[in-house]
C-alpha cells in the first residue's frame, strides 16, 4: 500500500493534465506539504460560521419531500416491485443539487473522479466486512464526503453507495429506503460543519456519526422494514420494531464510531491537498 510521499506522488501523476488551462492552483511545496493534525485537534480548517445558500435550503426540502413521496408511490402503488426503477430516480435527483453546486461552470472531470472513489471506498468497505452484519464503514465515507465537498455530494456518494453495493449484496425495496437515510446523514453532516456545529474533530466527528446513524438511519429504516413487511404502521408494530432493532442500530452506530476515529484523519489529509492544489468543487 502506498504511504505518505509515494502516495503524493501517485495523486500527482494521477491528477496530471496534459491540457494548457489544468485547473491547478499556483501553491508553494510548503502549502501542499502533508497535512497534520495542529495542536487543536482540527483535521481540518473549520469553516467560519457562514450562511447557508438559498439552492442548499432547496436541496434539502426537495429530499424531504420529493424522495418520501417516491417511497411512499414505492410501498403503497408497486407495493415494492419496482425497486430499481425507483431507486434510479432518487440517484437522479440526488445529481441535480450536486451539479447546481458549480453555479454555471463545467465541471471538470476530475471532480467527477473524486466523488466516483468516493463511493467505491464506500462499496469496498462494505463487501469487506460483509461477514460482519451492521459494521460497516458506510455512514463513515458519507460523513467525510458531506464534510469535505458538501452535502449535496455526501447524499449522492450515499446514493451511489447503496445502489452499486445492493448489486452484489442484494438488491429489493430496501435499496431506495438505504439510499434515503444515509443521504441524509451525509447531507445533514455538510449543513452543520457549514454551520460550525459540527467541528472537524475526530470527537465531534464521532458523536455526531453515531447519533445520525442510531437516530436518523434506524429512524428511517424501523418504520420501512414494517411498511415493506405489512403495508401499514401501526403503534404497537413501530414500539416492537424500534426495541428490536435498537442492539442493531446501537452495533451500526459504534462500528461508524471506529470507522471515523481511525479513517477521518487519513482521508481528509489527503481530500484536502487534492482540494487545495487543483481547486476541486469551489464553492
Amino acid at each position: 500500500m502506498l504511504k505518505g510521499e509515494s502516495l503524493d506522488r501517485f495523486i500527482d501523476r494521477f491528477w496530471e493534465n496534459t491540457d494548457t488551462e489544468a485547473n491547478t492552483l499556483d501553491t508553494t511545496e510548503e502549502e501542499l506539504a502533508e497535512y497534520t493534525l495542529p495542536s487543536d485537534g482540527f483535521l481540518i480548517a473549520p469553516v467560519a460560521k457562514t450562511k447557508i445558500s438559498r439552492r442548499t435550503w432547496i436541496s434539502l426540502a426537495g429530499f424531504l419531500v420529493i424522495t418520501p413521496i417516491l417511497l411512499f408511490i414505492l410501498v403503497s402503488r408497486y407495493h415494492g416491485r419496482q425497486y430499481l426503477m425507483f431507486s434510479l430516480f432518487i440517484v437522479l435527483y440526488a445529481m441535480i443539487p450536486f451539479f447546481m453546486v458549480f453555479e454555471g461552470r463545467k465541471p471538470q472531470p476530475r471532480e467527477m473522479m473524486v466523488i466516483s472513489v468516493l463511493a467505491a471506498i464506500g462499496v469496498a468497505g462494505r463487501a469487506a466486512f460483509y461477514m460482519i452484519p451492521n459494521f460497516k464503514p458506510i455512514a463513515a465515507v458519507v460523513i467525510i464526503t458531506g464534510v469535505s465537498f458538501g452535502g449535496e455530494a455526501g447524499f449522492l456518494v450515499a446514493c451511489i453507495i447503496m445502489l452499486v453495493s445492493n448489486m452484489f449484496m442484494g438488491q429489493g425495496p430496501w435499496t431506495p429506503w438505504q439510499m434515503f437515510a444515509y443521504g441524509m446523514i451525509g447531507f445533514l453532516a455538510g449543513i452543520l460543519f457549514r454551520k460550525g456545529v459540527l467541528k472537524p474533530k475526530r470527537i465531534s466527528l464521532c458523536i455526531y456519526g453515531f447519533l445520525s446513524v442510531f437516530f436518523i438511519f434506524g429512524g428511517i429504516m424501523n418504520p420501512a422494514s414494517i411498511l415493506m413487511s405489512y403495508g401499514y404502521i401501526t403503534k404497537s408494530s413501530l414500539i416492537a420494531y424500534y426495541i428490536s432493532g435498537a442492539p442493531v442500530d446501537f452495533v451500526h452506530a459504534a462500528s461508524t464510531v471506529i470507522f471515523l476515529w481511525f479513517m477521518s484523519k487519513p482521508m481528509f489529509e489527503k481530500l484536502e491537498r487534492i482540494k487545495k492544489k487543483y481547486g476541486l468543487i469551489e464553492r
